[in-house]
Formats: structure tokens, C-alpha cells, sequence
């Protein structure tokens, strides 16, 4: 099957979600949908052909739905080319053209296919260590991520190492009740890197296969995080040698271009490896997941289209783009 025949094909196929997490983004994604083509509509009104003004309006509109300024240059410049090659598209033709577009461009990040919550056979336990300034998700992103895991038979250990905040700890231990999974904890104000160190210790002695480690999330000084995140890693490498396995870096959608700073910020800090944006369901701003997937080299690994604790969903670049133009 092509690339867009498996992309638009009503066919279920192995990258397909299922009929009730499909529903979910759906309606986690309306708010961005219908902005976007009420945005469209009045770009195209009174045009039947797609011509410099055209351009010149969708171009706004990319903009303004945050799908940010290079990935809409990009975006951009393949319509331009079709508009060279096919010499006339109706404006009746956007939606299709846009769709196939932007499923062309994340397609070669060559990422956001899965749709099942998997961890490496090979990694055990696989380490994962979420960081994200406060106030964007995180905490719950780690709680679902958790039950997604242990719903998919996993044996999960949570680590609270954001100690620099006493409510962090509490609201992690209220996941790891609520999720009936293990937490490693200490007092706030203790080294964030001994609270990792007994995470994996114990993760390690119950033979579990996935641990989480929650991080503290201030940016005020970005020597400090760099150095913290820094000696948490080569403490926990102490137990598990290769830890850890994948960095997530927490970002909340509804901020827009706010996220992408985040995203810069954060990566310049340290090596993050994955993305998880978060609130899409209350914004209309689901257009930034487009253009972060683009622009950061890294995998956008979950989204949050909901507040229900099935409502973080593995990206799927394919099943993403359908709904945001259905």
C-alpha cells in the first residue's frame, strides 16, 4: 500500500488506532480543527484557484494555528511546487493538498508510527527520566504514562526526584495510589540524585521492567538544571549502565510558541531524546504538534487530548494528520 493510500485508506491497518482512542483524538483535536478551517475559509473566499494570494493567506493562517514560521515555509514551498507542476489547483483542492503535505513532511522524521505504549525487550528495566518546567503536565503525563504501561503488563516503579517542591512528591504519590504502582520517595529538599539511585535499586530488586523518574522543572538558571539532570544521570548509571534509556521532554500544546521555547531551552540543557505535548483538548493550538515534530529533530513520542486517564495517546503521525482534516 502507498504511503497516502495507508495514510487516507478506511482500511484498518497494524499503525491504526482503535475505534474508541481514534474517537478520543477527534474530539481532543475539534478545537484546532475547527479553528484552523474557519481561518482556511476566509482565506480562500471568492478564489477558485490557488494563486499568490492564496499562498500569501495560508501562509497567515499556518502561522496563526502555531504551526510556527519554518515548518509553514516548508509547508509553503511544496504547494508552490505543486502549483508549478500541475500549473492550475482549485481552492476546492487545499484541504486534500494540505493534508498530503504535511503528512509528506513528518513522514520524514521517520517517527510517530506506533500506537501501542511498548518498551524495548532488550532494556530491563527501562529507564525513563521526564523533565519539563512546572505546570505543563508533567506529574500527570507520568501518572497516565504509568497506567498505560501497567495496563500493558508492564511492572512499573515511579521515582520522585523533583524534590525541590513538596507538592510534586505528594501529587506523584497520589498517581502512584490512584495507578496501584510502587513510588520511591524522600523528604523535599533532598538530592534529587539519590532519590533516582533508590529508584532503580528497587526497580532492580522487584524485577521490574519499566521505572519513571520525575524531575524538577525550573528553568530560572540553566546551569543548575544542566548540572542536576547531569549527575542524575551518572548516578543512576551506577545501577542500570545505560540509563536512561529515553529523556521525555513534557510540553504543554496550549501555550503555542511558548512550547517551542520550552523545546529550546530544554535541549540545551540536556540531551532529551522524546516529546510528549500535553493539552491539546482545551486549545485551539493542536497546529504546534506539527510544527515541533518538524522542527526539534526529536520524536513527539505522546500527546494528552483529554483529561481521562486513557486520554494520552501515543502519536501517530497518520492517525494525527487524519483527524485534524477530517
Amino acid at each position: 500500500m502507498s504511503f497516502f493510500k495507508r495514510l487516507f485508506s478506511s482500511e484498518k491497518n497494524d499503525s491504526s488506532l482503535s475505534e474508541q482512542a481514534k474517537q478520543t483524538l477527534d474530539r481532543g483535536l475539534e478545537k484546532s480543527k475547527s479553528s484552523f478551517f474557519e481561518k482556511l475559509s476566509k482565506a480562500v473566499a471568492g478564489k477558485s484557484k490557488v494563486d499568490d494570494d492564496v499562498l500569501d493567506n495560508l501562509e497567515e493562517v499556518l502561522v496563526s494555528s502555531d504551526v510556527g514560521v519554518n515548518t509553514t515555509l516548508k509547508i509553503i514551498e511544496r504547494i508552490e511546487e505543486r502549483v508549478e507542476r500541475d500549473k492550475y489547483l482549485g481552492t476546492e483542492e487545499l484541504n486534500k493538498i494540505l493534508r498530503e503535505e504535511i503528512a509528506g513532511l513528518l513522514s520524514e522524521n521517520n517517527h510517530g508510527d506506533a500506537t501501542e505504549f511498548e518498551v524495548p525487550k532488550d532494556k530491563k528495566p527501562y529507564v525513563l527520566m521526564v523533565v519539563g518546567v512546572n505546570g505543563v503536565g508533567k506529574t500527570t503525563t507520568i501518572g497516565k504514562l504509568a497506567y498505560q504501561f501497567k495496563k500493558a503488563g508492564h511492572k512499573v516503579v515511579l521515582g520522585a526526584a523533583d524534590t525541590f517542591r513538596a507538592a510534586a512528591i505528594d501529587q506523584l504519590q497520589i498517581w502512584a495510589d490512584r495507578v496501584d504502582v510502587p513510588i520511591v520517595r524522600q523528604q523535599m529538599g533532598s538530592d534529587p540524585a539519590s532519590v533516582a539511585f533508590d529508584t532503580l535499586q528497587s526497580a532492580v530488586s522487584q524485577d521490574a521492567d519499566v521505572v519513571i523518574i520525575d524531575t524538577a522543572g525550573r528553568l530560572h538558571n540553566k546551569v543548575n538544571l544542566m548540572n542536576e539532570l547531569s549527575k542524575v544521570k551518572r548516578v543512576m548509571q551506577k545501577v542500570v549502565g545505560d540509563a536512561p534509556h529515553d529523556v521525555l521532554l513534557v510540553l504543554d500544546g496550549s501555550t503555542g510558541q511558548n512550547a517551542f521555547e520550552q523545546a529550546k531551552q530544554f535541549t540545551a540543557a540536556t540531551e532529551v531524546t522524546s516529546l510528549a505535548v500535553t493539552k491539546l483538548d482545551g486549545t485551539a493550538k493542536g497546529g504546534v504538534v506539527i510544527g515541533i515534530s518538524d522542527q526539534f529533530k526529536i520524536p513527539v513520542k505522546y500527546i494528552g487530548v483529554g483529561e481521562g486517564i486513557e486520554d494520552l495517546q501515543v502519536f501517530n503521525k497518520f492517525e494525527f494528520v487524519d483527524s485534524f482534516f477530517k
